[in-house]
């Protein structure tokens, strides 16, 4: 893949043998985001667990003290008193059935977080295909799928992300933008590997976090030393 000037120019100031701590590498990602849009910056983390073993899943959810930077769509499906809860907590999109079978005969996805009372996931469990290899799936262990769909919708609105990790052993997560500056990211960073390090899986042997790189959309990755953390 052939790489343009700008990119060629961000990868002679950074060390790829070297982990830099993160508040450096945070510097760098900025310093290097030449992009003409404000590019967003995503962190990749390989876990030293086996996914294919139910004891050694890592997945969560937590709030990052300065957002992500985007504007979240958040749609709510419950009834009566609680869905009025989650319209007034600002919930885009609020409904139960109606919202279920425009998903299934529309195919409309115009939402990035799905919010659901445990009483409605009988009917949401309907649209694990759809929703399942989008990543949208409400589940208790994101905090999507509770009885308190208010305090849900506004963690989400205030930066709620949610990690999870995938075939390959990786946690793709973003932590802002690269307009935030290095101070900000850096501290959405520590946010959210305290959260990936508490979520560590009582069966998981050996080194927990194996590497971890942090990168900006259009930028080159930083190798970030998790040494720190001693897991």
């Amino acid at each position: 893949m052939k790489h343009g000037k700008k990119y060629q120019d961000s990868v002679k100031l950074i060390d790829h043998l070297n982990q830099y701590d993160p508040d450096q590498a945070a510097q760098l990602v900025v310093s290097t985001g030449k992009a003409k849009f404000d590019e967003t910056v995503e962190v990749s983390i390989r876990l030293g667990v086996d996914p294919r073993h139910a004891d050694q899943q890592v997945r969560g959810a937590v709030v990052l003290p300065h957002g992500t930077g985007r504007s979240i769509r958040v749609l709510v499906i419950a009834k009566g008193a609680k869905a009025d809860e989650a319209r007034a907590a600002g919930a885009d999109y609020v409904g139960d059935q109606d919202m279920i079978t425009k998903i299934q005969t529309e195919n409309w996805f115009d939402f990035d977080v799905v919010v659901a009372t445990p009483d409605m996931m009988g009917i949401v469990g309907r649209l694990g295909k759809l929703l399942g290899p989008k990543g949208l799936m409400p589940s208790p262990k994101a905090g999507t799928v509770t009885p308190d769909v208010a305090k849900a919708v506004k963690e989400v609105k205030a930066g709620k992300v949610e990690y999870r990790l995938d075939k390959t052993n990786i946690i793709h997560c973003p932590i802002g933008k690269a307009s935030f500056g290095a101070e900000k990211l850096t501290q959405n960073f520590e946010t959210l590997m305290e959260a990936i390090v508490k979520a560590k899986p009582s069966a998981a042997k050996g080194t927990y976090l194996k590497s971890c790189t942090v990168t900006s959309t259009m930028g080159v990755g930083v190798r970030v030393s998790t040494n720190k953390y001693g897991v």
